[in-house]
């Protein structure tokens, strides 16, 4: 196995990805802060730092195995934030806006990634002709966007079974928080399954690239809008 060769899948796939789990979590514990809950902050889980979000299966050995071992099946997880309920001074709207973060946060950082890659391919100097970074900024994009798609499935224990919870009644939301694991091997055997088959979690590239395509046009609408402002700095240059 060539060495430089894993060095910069690594490089290209995990570390980006890195990034997106720890941004994720880092948004669900900003939101529960400034909406009444300090147990991310005080239990040190508030920070950018890798190590505090990793999940030795989820976030090093999974990944890290997908991309070394070429596997169509990329996933993976992060510790999840710690959220005490009871600091919330409405818990159900509350965990409905903290739950909604991490996806949001990972849309964000897509967006960013879209609109340098527009900056790069539009500005008077050609920052676009290299093909890695292009690569890496598309990478970049795409493993934010599977993330937030992937977190919006209304399944416990993900997001999307968080935000779900807002809209259903009382007893429906307790069977399925009490039914989370179960839901959650589900899920897991589901994906396990679709990699098997070559699947590659088709199912969630649909929205993926529709929301890229979105983003691409919103980002390319913007640059247009502030052209007049980027000509005027480049034209100091």
């Amino acid at each position: 196995m060539d060495i430089n060769l894993v060095m910069a899948k690594l490089a290209l796939f995990y570390v980006p990805f890195l990034f997106a789990l720890c941004f994720h979590e880092f948004a669900h514990g900003w939101v529960a802060k400034k909406l009444g809950d300090r147990t991310a902050l005080d239990m040190g889980r508030l920070t950018l730092n890798p190590i505090s979000h990793m999940d030795p299966l989820g976030t090093v050995v999974f990944p890290i195995l997908a991309i070394v071992g070429g596997s169509p099946l990329f996933f993976g997880w992060a510790k999840p934030v710690p959220v005490s309920v009871n600091n919330l001074k409405n818990p159900k709207n509350d965990m409905f806006w903290i739950a909604l973060a991490g996806p949001a946060s990972n849309v964000l950082l897509a967006f960013i990634g879209v609109f340098v890659m527009t900056f790069m391919n539009f500005t008077p100097f050609d920052f676009g002709s290299n093909p890695l970074l292009k690569q890496g900024l598309d990478l970049f994009i795409l493993i934010n966007l599977f993330l937030a798609v992937f977190n919006l499935i209304p399944v416990h224990p993900l997001d999307g079974g968080k935000i779900l919870a807002r809209f259903l009644p009382y007893k429906a939301n307790l069977w399925l928080e009490e039914n989370s694991g179960v839901l959650g091997m589900l899920l897991f055997a589901v994906i396990i399954f679709d990699g098997v088959a070559g699947g590659a979690l088709q199912i969630i590239s649909t929205p993926v690239y529709f929301l890229k395509n979105i983003l691409v046009s919103v980002s390319a609408l913007l640059f247009v809008a502030i052209s007049p402002i980027i000509d005027s700095i480049f034209g100091l240059l």
